[in-house]
């Protein structure tokens, strides 16, 4: 079992950097770095989209189309977090934002894919 907890969400300015957290807990003696992590989001109105994953040892990142190139996924294993950072986000980057967790390694596949384990969530709202 993996509990996950976003934090870092709230209001901030289109042309800001938005810095998003997720701190996993996982059972005593065990650990989160078996998982690859992501992000997943959801606007008001639409489906839930993916945003970004990462493998379990940070080898391999994996973007959507709508971040790549403004988005940084990362981890440190060290203290069971994941960090996803947007560059100049944007009205459109409003959302609901997700923390997963899931033993998918492929992460080509996590678009596509429910992954086991989810965060409560964390609202952005980018202003213009």
């Amino acid at each position: 079992q993996v509990q996950l907890v976003e934090s870092g969400g709230g209001m901030v300015q289109a042309g800001d950097t938005l810095r998003l957290s997720c701190k996993a807990s996982v059972p005593s003696g065990r650990s989160a770095s078996g998982y690859a992590m992501g992000w997943f989001r959801q606007a008001p109105g639409k489906e839930r989209e993916f945003v970004a994953a990462i493998t379990w040892n940070a080898d391999n990142t994996y973007y959507a189309d709508s971040v790549k190139g403004r988005c940084t996924i990362s981890r440190d294993n060290a203290k069971n977090t994941m960090y996803l950072q947007i560059l100049s986000p944007e009205p459109e980057d409003t959302a609901v934002y997700y923390c997963a967790a899931d033993a998918l390694q492929q992460l080509r596949l996590w678009p596509i894919q429910t992954p086991d384990y989810w965060g409560q969530g964390t609202q952005v709202t980018v202003s213009s």
